[in-house]
């Protein structure tokens, strides 16, 4: 059994007094949250979780604010008994910033529940289910060689959840967490047993099959726990004992990991995934020190062991900056010693392309690091440093928390293994923006670069030659505004999160005015960097529901012009009044004055926190910035909107 994957080892280990730190925030009133979050961050074992798992229902109990663990309500469908599971998942959803509340459907009663209006899971209004069932709990009936019985039997199977997702829909609109299933390592037929229809693992192999194209096209999220069993051992996975004595589905050994993954689940749906790696050079990247050892003493080479470790990792950089992750460097060096491996040795894989950012001084790595993200418009719970020096990835942990720095083994060779186990990059859906983020992001730095030779703003945004796109929501762009939606926290005025299923329903509303909004200029196209939902109320006014915006496009006029294109809508609606809320978060005081700065008037401070703004339609005048505007879909229009140039 792997420590690595057994005990979470990516993370750093608990402190000896961690049942003292428990009392310690059990009895606080106050900052309850934020230790209990803090806890959460270490590789904790079953009990360790369980354990904190109670001091989350007493503060709960007790009425004491659990901020800045943000609420969320998981419903559990599942064929196995969940009294340990439920708290790991409570413990662990902390390490994410979740204050989860989990509500479970009676034992084996998931198609009965979700179809009942009244159950406990759909009267709790959930934002996720998560529909945990596994072989033992789906009509799978074995029929070795026969192939139209198989496919009856892959179709009761998916039947039987899709039954089950659908009494979700309808009864309570939450988005389906969609587990697939682990083969047991029984086999019948031996290595017959993959490539025989009928056989259990061919069975189970083309239900997963389905299951993945099924999430795909609904928006549900898939939780590949057939893999994750495959990764550890699925004669580790599975006890069969502990199956008998009290229904558990898997080794109860694997309680965190399981949780992990569901957490991390959980965050994906709520754009909580890292977008950029931030990695230390000499004995990281490559074995020695570039400064004492030269471009020759460095070990990176095929046919070398230790090379060849140092490989395997830039291998998986490179495939992460592929898929979207941002690349940088963070490394104590000379900038041209630093520099030299990339552009000279003939077995790098990296090179500085590769790279948006590249800080190399002498200077200590959380002033780099804090410098990285502000070049990159990233907010620091973006990041994901790596570094084998245990001084140096402790001194970030304590300096920046937000970032997150994975243990490292001593073995190189483990290097890409234990930084893929982390799962920081987890995402929930996939689409053609995230391939781009990299270019985005390059581009970012070199826009910083262009700013500095300029000087003047005027004249360095009327030097990015900038056209906005406007279109109402639509299929093409479904997946990323959700994405946008559900991710974006700094720019965000109201942190409103919809699913892709309800995402779709606004776009066949014709009452609701909805906006995706594109940005290119001459460093490239920035993709969709900003999302705007309105929504009409009975006084001809229209509600904005929803208006948030990518950093990376700050200070460049885009609120304004979207603000224009809103106004002209209106206008053409015969709308008197655009209101406006802003719902205060830990994250997103960057916004606080958006309303104010783009003329609207503040009409009510709420007890909560919330201040609404009103801007008449009629009256309004906001100054056009130097871009080009295309406004296209929009089948009510009476003209296109050309203004701007």
């Amino acid at each position: 059994m792997s420590a690595l994957y057994s005990e979470l080892s990516w993370l750093p280990r608990p402190a000896e007094d961690f049942n003292s730190q428990c009392r310690a925030a059990s009895q606080d009133s106050d900052t309850v949250g934020a230790r209990v979050r803090t806890l959460a961050s270490y590789g904790l074992d079953e009990n360790q979780l369980i354990r904190l798992a109670k001091v989350i229902a007493s503060a709960r109990a007790e009425g004491k604010p659990l901020e800045p663990l943000a609420p969320y309500r998981l419903a559990v469908i599942t064929n196995s008994t969940v009294d340990f599971i439920v708290p790991c998942l409570t413990a662990t959803a902390a390490r994410y910033g979740f204050a989860l509340e989990c509500v479970a459907a009676g034992y084996d009663q998931g198609v009965q529940e979700s179809l009942n209006p009244d159950s406990p899971i759909n009267r709790c209004k959930p934002d996720a289910v998560l529909i945990a069932l596994d072989w033992r709990g789906v009509p799978l009936k074995l029929s070795p060689g026969k192939t139209d019985a198989a496919q009856a039997s892959v179709n009761a199977v998916l039947g039987h959840i899709q039954l089950i997702r659908q009494g979700i829909q309808q009864n309570s609109g939450a988005t389906c967490i969609v587990q697939n299933l682990a083969a047991p390592p029984e086999l019948l037929l031996g290595s017959l047993d993959r490539a025989l229809p009928g056989a259990q693992r061919n069975l189970i192999d083309m239900v997963n099959l389905g299951l993945a194209e099924a999430t795909v096209n609904t928006g549900d999220v898939l939780l590949d726990i057939a893999g994750l069993a495959e990764t550890v051992g699925l004669a580790n996975w599975f006890s069969p004992s502990e199956w008998n004595m009290a229904k558990l589905p898997f080794s109860q050994a694997y309680l965190p990991l399981y949780a992990e993954h569901v957490c991390r689940s959980i965050a994906a749906l709520r754009g909580k995934s890292r977008r950029c790696l931030v990695l230390d050079l000499d004995n990281t990247l490559w074995g020695g020190v570039i400064g004492d050892d030269g471009l020759k003493g460095i070990q990176i080479a095929q046919g070398d062991a230790a090379g060849e470790a140092y490989l395997t990792l830039q291998r998986y950089c490179l495939a992460l900056r592929e898929r979207g992750v941002v690349l940088a460097v963070s490394s104590k060096n000379e900038d041209e010693t630093a520099r030299l491996p990339f552009r000279e040795h003939p077995e790098m894989l990296l090179r500085e392309e590769h790279f948006a950012v590249f800080q190399a001084n002498w200077s200590d790595k959380a002033t780099n690091i804090k410098s990285i993200a502000d070049e990159l418009a990233l907010g620091l719970e973006s990041l994901v440093f790596v570094d084998d020096n245990p001084f140096e990835r402790e001194l970030v942990r304590q300096a920046l928390p937000q970032v997150a720095v994975p243990e490292m083994p001593p073995d190189p060779a483990l290097y890409a293994r234990t930084l893929a186990a982390a799962g920081y990059f987890e995402l929930a859906a996939f689409s053609n923006e995230d391939l781009s983020r990299a270019a985005y992001y390059d581009g970012n730095a070199r826009r910083a670069a262009l700013q500095k030779q300029v000087g003047d703003l005027n004249e360095y945004l009327a030097s990015l030659n900038m056209e906005i796109i406007f279109q109402p929501f639509n299929e093409t762009g479904r997946a990323r505004i959700a994405q946008l939606i559900n991710k974006s926290n700094q720019f965000n005025l109201t942190t409103h999160r919809y699913s892709e299923a309800e995402v779709a329903e606004m776009e066949s509303d014709a009452k609701c005015f909805t906006l995706q909004v594109r940005l290119t200029d001459s460093f490239g196209d920035n993709g969709m960097i900003s999302v705007i939902i309105c929504r009409p109320t009975p006084e001809r006014n229209w509600e904005i529901d929803t208006w948030l915006m990518s950093c990376r496009v700050l200070g460049r006029g885009v609120e304004k012009m979207a603000l224009r294109e809103i106004l002209e809508h209106a206008s053409e609606r015969g709308i008197r009044k655009l209101i406006g809320s802003y719902r205060p978060t830990d994250r997103n005081k960057l916004v606080e004055q958006h309303y104010s700065k783009l003329g609207f008037t503040e009409v009510e401070r709420r007890a909560d926190g919330t201040t609404m703004w009103e801007l008449d339609v009629a009256e309004a005048k906001v100054e056009p910035c130097p871009m080009k505007v295309r406004s296209e879909g929009f089948t009510n229009r009476t003209s296109v909107a050309l203004h701007g140039q």
